[in-house]
């Protein structure tokens, strides 16, 4: 070996280690920071120093004010940070990362997302999103013609057309229940699939909170009520993941699918799928490659090349959930939407199409000002005050939708009130 040879190894090999700690390196140094800033901030006087803390944390375009999380989330500066080191670190090193270098770290990513959900890390998947996963659902059941499928009509289309893709030209019926909009309790919402259920239903279709006007939906009565008769229960969870805690466990339900991109403000292009270990014999990966034979949850994220700094990144995304505290997070959420509703309470030219009950509604609230088109409501937020929301025109709503994500204060909420009374005028 010529000695020009045993430098290029010896630097290859040093850069390839430096490669390789240096993200996590930057990463654990930014929670350091954060947690020691957090820490400081310990009295009921300064928690909202805390969430200003977190607020300064994500970055947005100029004069813009974001409620619509409930679309698409931001990433906070330190994540961002610490994916595009990772992909450094991929195209320093292209073959080496992308082929099992990062092999014990994508476990430890399950872990943590195993961790979140409180379940075990042989019941998770990492995937691209969403709608990956209700399709890798619609897709692996073995269903009969004159079997029936319960996809409430609230459902969102990614949910949906998946049943429809794969299953409806077999000749499987796919049952439409209507949810109530502003629903009393969560007996009311029970009772609508109850109903619904025959001795010809094999799985029910269910959103954990609704795209339209932020209802929750009863996934644990539901799921028990499912599982006495037989029938499977697959979860579309994109919307709840991050806002408040789930319990996947205690929730009983047998699969649920996720867009980390939202709630948990993760990079785009990663999502997460569980699917409990009893369960996992009725799937089929949607991508067969290489190492089709395992019979692991791996199996259906073999995708053989992606973007695997955007799973690190979902790590580094729950890291940063964790130095913040999941349960400070939940309670936050309804913190919130309590000031929100509170606010607009007596205001008769305001009306509120989403549930009051916390069973039934947390970080996303809809509302219609009365007397004016949704559209014309949207637009005059974003060009007037510089505020993103999201329009709802389905069911009646007329109403733009809100998303209160851990980045916004009170003070903005402030200004969003004021907008919509000035707009109601």
């Amino acid at each position: 070996m010529t000695d020009n040879r045993r430098k290029f190894l010896k630097r290859l090999s040093i850069g390839a280690a430096g490669a390789l700690l240096t993200p996590a390196k930057i990463w654990a140094q930014e929670v350091q920071l954060f947690q020691n800033a957090l820490s400081d901030l310990k009295t009921t006087e300064t928690a909202e120093a805390l969430w200003q803390k977190v607020q300064s944390q994500f970055h947005f375009a100029e004069g813009l004010t974001y409620f619509n999380n409930g679309s698409l989330g931001a990433c906070p500066k330190p994540i961002r940070e610490a994916t595009i080191n990772f992909q450094n670190t991929l195209d320093d090193f292209p073959s080496k990362y992308m082929w099992g270098g990062w092999k014990n770290e994508i476990e430890e990513v399950r872990q943590k997302t195993a961790d979140l959900f409180s379940v075990t890390k042989e019941e998770i998947a990492l995937i691209h999103n969403t709608t990956e996963g209700m399709n890798l659902i619609a897709s692996s059941m073995d269903l009969q013609p004159g079997d029936e499928i319960i996809s409430a009509d609230h459902e969102h289309t990614s949910a949906l057309n998946p049943w429809k893709y794969w299953q409806e030209s077999k000749g499987i019926k796919i049952i439409t229940p209507t949810l109530p909009i502003l629903p009393k309790s969560v007996e009311e919402v029970v009772e609508i699939y109850r109903k619904a259920i025959t001795e010809k239903t094999r799985v029910i279709s269910i959103c954990h909170l609704v795209n339209t006007n932020g209802m929750i939906l009863p996934i644990k009565e539901v799921s028990k009520m499912a599982h006495e008769k037989g029938i499977l229960v697959a979860v579309d969870g994109a919307q709840g993941t991050g806002m408040f805690n789930i319990d996947l466990k205690d929730i009983g339900c047998d699969f649920y699918t996720v867009s980390a991109h939202k709630w948990l403000f993760s990079p785009k292009g990663v999502g997460i799928f569980y699917a409990k270990q009893e369960s996992q014999k009725h799937l089929k990966p949607l991508v067969v490659a290489r190492g089709y034979e395992d019979t692991s949850i791996r199996r259906l994220e073999n995708y053989n090349t992606r973007n695997l700094p955007e799973v690190l990144g979902l790590g580094a995304a729950l890291d940063y959930r964790n130095a913040i505290g999941a349960q400070k997070i939940h309670d936050r959420t309804y913190e919130l939407k309590h000031y929100f509703r509170n606010k607009i309470r007596d205001n008769s030219k305001l009306m509120l199409k989403t549930p009051e009950p916390d069973s039934l509604s947390a970080g996303i609230q809809v509302v219609e000002v009365l007397g004016k088109d949704v559209q014309e409501v949207k637009h005059r937020l974003f060009d007037e005050y510089g505020i993103d929301s999201r329009p709802m025109s389905k069911f009646g709503l007329n109403a733009v939708r809100l998303s209160f994500a851990i980045f916004i204060g009170k003070k903005q909420i402030d200004a969003l009130v004021d907008a919509l009374v000035s707009i109601a005028e």
